[in-house]
């Protein structure tokens, strides 16, 4: 019988103040960005770009197997151990600890770990979907790592990306896995309608046009979770569909929290209400459900065909 240990994770919904770990997010979206660029220069393009995002896990964040000459490697943030692992399927291992340190320092450093494992990948340096970015090998400006904030950051997911799941298994039309982007930092799950959408106009920070466009062909409900940013001082649901159908953002949502962004063009939902919620699975499956009904009623979606009721 095997040894039993007890980790640093646990039940619950941790509390994220923003202003506690603002700057942590700052690095770790950097940091993930890194490793996302990684993967995508070395997957085979999936459509909406389903290629690249990373996965909560047991201990943080990863990537799945990445293709490289024959061979397959992963990389891994754990947000337990504060340990970020390149492993790959021939028996080879990188380590390289998180603590604090600047994105060029870790670009350096994950660059240099992947040639010494013979997987010598280029990537663009310049972070995408971010306004007056810094190139990885240049930003000395973010270097918080705030190993408290990083498991809470994790443990949130981890309940999200449960929450998620069971959301999206109501869904049998094409539908997103559930997903960590590294270019907006968000947890998000995506489901679609079946019908062309129109071109999307583009214009993301360092983000092809013809990327967004072919992320966005299709009439879509998203909804995701980000730790805030963006003129959102905290962490928060959010729900949007595109393209937006008329008496979208009038309509009526759960739970009574729940708003309207002009600004954004979507759904917002505190974080905390959730946590705070007697039921938080409840809670968000309400609002996930409520914004949901609100794109696919209001765009027409034909939902007899798209959505499932299991029996309970």
């Amino acid at each position: 019988m095997g040894n039993l240990t007890k980790g640093a994770g646990g039940a619950g919904w941790p509390e994220l103040p923003y202003a506690e770990w603002l700057d942590t997010i700052a690095t770790l979206h950097m940091w993930t960005q890194v490793i996302g660029k990684i993967r995508l220069m070395q997957s085979p393009w999936v459509n909406h770009s389903w290629h690249v995002p990373l996965y909560v896990d047991v201990r943080g964040l990863g990537t799945s197997l990445i293709p490289y000459d024959g061979r397959s490697f992963s990389i891994h943030f754990d947000f337990s151990h504060h340990l970020m692992k390149i492993q790959v399927t021939d028996g080879g291992e990188w380590v390289l600890p998180l603590a604090p340190r600047t994105v060029s320092d870790f670009y350096r450093e994950v660059m240099d770990g992947l040639k010494q494992l013979a997987i010598p990948v280029e990537i663009n340096t310049m972070p995408s979907e971010i306004t007056g970015a810094i190139r990885f090998e240049e930003d000395r400006d973010h270097f918080d790592y705030d190993p408290e904030y990083a498991n809470r950051f994790w443990r949130a997911l981890v309940q999200i990306d449960r929450v998620f799941k069971r959301f999206r298994s109501r869904f049998i039309g094409k539908c997103s896995p559930v997903h960590f982007f590294w270019g907006s930092f968000d947890l998000a799950l995506t489901r679609f309608s079946g019908r062309q959408a129109p071109p999307h106009p583009g214009g993301v920070p360092h983000f092809p046009d013809w990327v967004a466009r072919e992320a966005y062909s299709h009439e879509l409900s998203s909804a995701g979770f980000w730790p805030g940013g963006g003129g959102i001082d905290g962490a928060c649901f959010y729900s949007y569909a595109y393209p937006e159908p008329q008496r979208f953002a009038q309509a009526k949502v759960a739970p009574a929290e729940a708003y309207y962004s002009k600004n954004l063009g979507e759904f917002l939902l505190p974080y905390d209400v959730v946590r705070a919620s007697p039921s938080p699975d409840d809670t968000l499956l309400a609002f996930l459900q409520t914004t949901y009904e609100a794109a696919a009623k209001n765009g027409g979606w034909n939902r007899s065909a798209l959505e499932q009721h299991l029996p309970s």
